[in-house]
């Protein structure tokens, strides 16, 4: 007995990667599997500390030198923010 849905194979995938690119651009593929990496690479962090959360001495270099650099980009992302509110609230007192 052959199975219902079988693994796609060469002409499926390329059919697959044709309309991502019609979907989507050339452009943003590459933004989309970065973005899609990093998601990955979070997740796999998050699941491999979550046994440990308060326990900071079992956690390996990498899930640390992650937590730091997330940290910081956190820090960043939420300074842009307070400063784009800052503009725009100067720029409804000035209207």
């Amino acid at each position: 007995m052959t199975p219902l849905i079988a693994a796609p194979g060469v002409p499926e995938m390329i059919l697959i990667l044709l309309v991502l690119v019609l979907l989507f651009g050339a452009k943003k593929l590459p933004e989309l599997a970065r973005g899609s990496g990093r998601a990955l690479r979070i997740f796999k962090a998050e699941t491999k500390g979550l046994g440990d959360d308060d326990d900071d001495t079992s956690k390996t270099e990498s899930q640390r030198e992650l937590e730091a650099r997330q940290a910081s980009e956190r820090e960043a992302f939420e300074a842009k923010q307070a400063a784009e509110r800052e503009a725009t609230r100067r720029d409804d007192t000035t209207a």
